[in-house]
């Protein structure tokens, strides 16, 4: 830490040399090495495929941010280096909570695929017949024995919403592993996680009728 002695005199040689040492502290400032910069990173996404649509239901539906706990329900990007023990990958961020991402990966693979012809989120607000939502109670990075992979448990819940009864649930566990040892890496085995999570949710969805 840089400190500067005050010398008290009313001479003009006290003054400069007063002056002297303010230019001194704020340049060496700005030599002082800065903290590291967090990185930010989008949950990756399949590119767009032009698949033929089935034919569409004739309900809508409202897809809400899954519960969960405190530590998931954050932008950090969570990693199980061993154990029970939970921690977070270093200097790295998801560009929202984990709750959100599961959200709009969800969101998206429904619109993409298009027989659910009306899709919203709980943020706009909007009626629809039937809401997704659930439990998500693993986003996270593991590492046990040697092997490293990534961890999504989702308890996923269907609800008309006319009556709030629950049409159907079911659990939805994915594992993907992590092919390196680089950050990126560990970003894409999330993103694949998440493909498989969207893909067998809308699935079973599909599955479901509101009537």
């Amino acid at each position: 830490m840089i400190s500067l002695k005050i010398i008290h005199s009313t001479g003009h040689g006290a003054r400069l040399l007063m002056l002297s040492g303010l230019a001194m502290l704020l340049s060496a400032c700005t030599i002082l090495p800065s903290a590291p910069v967090s990185q930010v990173y989008l949950l990756p996404v399949p590119p767009a495929a032009n698949a033929p649509r089935a034919e569409a239901v004739n309900w809508s539906l409202r897809v809400s941010q899954p519960a969960t706990n405190q530590f998931i329900n954050s932008s950090r990007i969570a990693v199980q280096p061993e154990g029970q023990e939970i921690a977070v990958y270093k200097n790295s961020r998801w560009t929202d909570p984990a709750p959100i991402l599961v959200r709009n990966r969800l969101i998206q693979e429904f619109r993409t695929d298009g027989r659910i012809p009306a899709v919203s989120s709980d943020d706009d607000s909007l009626q629809a017949d039937v809401e997704l939502s659930g439990d998500l109670s693993a986003f996270q990075g593991v590492y046990q024995a040697g092997n490293s992979e990534v961890l999504i448990r989702f308890d996923a819940r269907l609800v008309r919403i006319s009556d709030r009864r629950i049409m159907a649930t079911r659990h939805f566990e994915v594992r993907q592993p992590i092919k390196g040892a680089q950050m990126n890496e560990v970003v894409d085995a999330f993103g694949l996680a998440s493909n498989q999570l969207a893909s067998q949710v809308l699935n079973w969805t599909l599955q479901q009728s509101p009537q």
